[in-house]
């Protein structure tokens, strides 16, 4: 392997410490944990299930889209895939999880040197994912490469969350961020695969439990 600026930069964007707030969000996580997801094994295939049904058919294919357009430079482009992800964000919790990371990610890029980011702090189009493609574009880091940093920060973040609402303990959460290395090459392959019109999130399971979670009694996550 070889140390690049690039590669540094990936990792700069997949870490947990990176300032945008998403480990507030569990994205359903925690109405699953209220309604069964209750240990290792179940915390496992919960995140499996949506990261396969949902973000390898969601998520990564139009990250790699915005990628390519804001490396052509088509805004018209980047705004059609960012607003399809944001309409493809089922619940209000969903929705507003997505324009808030993206608010933040693109302060974040701007305050980083990446001009082009200004115009999305407020933009209603904004996504976090739109936002994440235009790091990559600028920072030449590789279409399958961004979308792995991408899964992997992702599957963390549910993992953290699942250590804090779970009797799983940290050794657990790594087991499960072990497979998550096994599986995310053939899943981001999956995606850069599909046509356009195969993308989309096929999770109810998650939908239901970000639906429920607006409403339910205790909460340690925003969604």
């Amino acid at each position: 392997m070889i140390v690049s600026p690039q590669l540094l930069r990936l990792m700069q964007l997949a870490s947990p410490a990176l300032p945008v707030g998403t480990f507030a969000y569990s994205q359903g996580l925690e109405t699953g944990a209220d309604m069964g997801v209750q240990d290792e094994a179940a915390a496992s295939s919960w995140i499996f299930g949506v990261m396969e049904h949902g973000l390898a058919r969601l998520d990564l294919p139009i990250l790699a889209r915005t990628h390519g357009a804001w490396l052509d430079d088509d805004l018209t482009r980047v705004e059609h895939w960012s607003a399809r992800l944001l309409a493809s964000r089922e619940t209000a919790e969903l929705r507003e999880e997505e324009r808030q990371t993206g608010a933040a990610l693109a302060r974040l890029l701007r305050d980083l040197g990446l001009d082009d980011a200004v115009p999305w702090i407020q933009s209603p189009k904004r996504t976090y994912g739109a936002m994440f493609g235009l790091a990559g574009a600028r920072w030449s880091i590789r279409a399958d490469a961004l979308c792995a940093a991408y899964a992997y920060a992702w599957a963390e973040n549910q993992v953290a969350a699942a250590i804090k609402l779970l009797p799983m303990g940290q050794t657990g959460g790594q087991r499960i961020l072990s497979l998550a290395t096994e599986r995310i090459p053939d899943l981001v392959a999956e995606a850069l695969n599909l046509n356009d019109d195969a993308v989309g999130s096929t999770a109810p399971g998650q939908v239901m439990a970000s639906a429920l979670h607006e409403t339910q009694r205790t909460r340690l996550f925003r969604s």
